[in-house]
């Protein structure tokens, strides 16, 4: 099957983007302030929507195939996005960032982020089309790392060992405090690194850590660099209204990384197979779903059964 998006189109979607970006935080986010649960709730429908309606365009303009392959990687890429979150949630305790900064450093760690996947998808999607044994080595590293997640779901993460964050600490002075939503600031006439900086720089150091990860799933979806493309950018465009709505709640989804694990073995072996076989993209669609929905019910099925218990106990 031809690979869709023309030049025009490529570039047409990226100023589209671009413009989101702007008016996200040249006016509704001009200025720093908490965003709160019911904020964070409309922000993230509307980034669902627009994704949701741009697969629709996919499907209405390239047929139902492309349409399943957008919508099963917008979810595999959502789905693993959350591991962003847990960082996210690390980072800003580690770190004492105020509520009030939170969404500046998100934002310029999620632009930062859409330019490093933007550039990994054109080199994946290169070296595929040149060298096709390029596929098992994703598929291997998508299993390998699927395996790992399941036999250490419950280890807890620590992006500050980060070897390229680490670097960067020894390299920028920086100072202990934070100067309002300032990235740096000039002390004696030298300029210094704020706290503000340190954590942008964990985010976008982390990042590239799970985008090892998250490029090589969608690749087993579809090798249709401007459907991984799009499908990638929409999920990330969501994460930041999708920490600030589940931020509280999301370490009670204690069977949510088994699921991600669990994804992640699935489209590994579907990369692996696909010489031989070729799962139908509704199949993946089904099981990626499935998987995702499922370990988000288990979770909180456990949590409320804990709960009750502790009543019981206490009454």
């Amino acid at each position: 099957m031809e690979t869709i998006g023309s030049p025009a189109l490529w570039a047409g979607f990226t100023l589209f983007v671009l413009a989101l970006l702007a008016l996200d935080l040249g006016v509704f986010h001009r200025k720093a302030h908490v965003v709160g649960f019911r904020e964070a709730l409309g922000w993230s429908a509307i980034w669902v929507v627009l994704a949701v309606a741009f697969g629709a365009g996919v499907w209405h303009l390239y047929g139902e195939q492309r349409g399943l392959e957008y919508l099963t990687g917008y979810l595999i890429e959502k789905a693993l996005s959350v591991d962003n979150i847990f960082v996210f949630v690390v980072l800003f305790s580690a770190f004492a960032v105020p509520a009030v900064y939170q969404h500046r450093v998100l934002f310029w760690g999620i632009v930062g982020a859409l330019v490093m996947r933007a550039v990994f998808i054109v080199l994946g999607a290169a070296l595929i089309q040149r060298f096709h044994w390029v596929l098992y080595v994703f598929g291997a590293i998508l299993v390998l790392t699927g395996v790992k997640l399941l036999l250490q779901r419950a280890q807890q993460v620590h992006p500050e060992k980060n070897p390229l964050f680490r670097l960067f600490r020894k390299l920028v002075p920086a100072v202990g405090d934070y100067h309002g939503q300032s990235f740096t600031v000039v002390k004696d006439g030298k300029r210094f690194a704020t706290p503000l900086l340190l954590v942008l720089a964990a985010i976008e150091a982390t990042d590239l850590v799970f985008a090892v990860d998250s490029i090589p799933a969608i690749f087993a979806v579809t090798n249709d660099p401007f459907i991984v493309y799009t499908s990638n950018i929409f999920a990330m465009l969501g994460l930041r209204a999708m920490y600030f709505l589940l931020a509280d709640v999301v370490t009670r989804f204690q069977y949510l990384k088994t699921g991600l694990a669990l994804v992640l073995v699935f489209v590994g072996a579907k990369m692996l197979i696909a010489d031989l076989y070729k799962v139908p993209i509704v199949v993946s669609l089904l099981v990626v779903a499935t998987l995702i929905f499922g370990s988000i019910l288990v979770s909180l099925a456990a949590t409320a059964k804990r709960t009750t218990a502790q009543k019981a106990l206490s009454v």
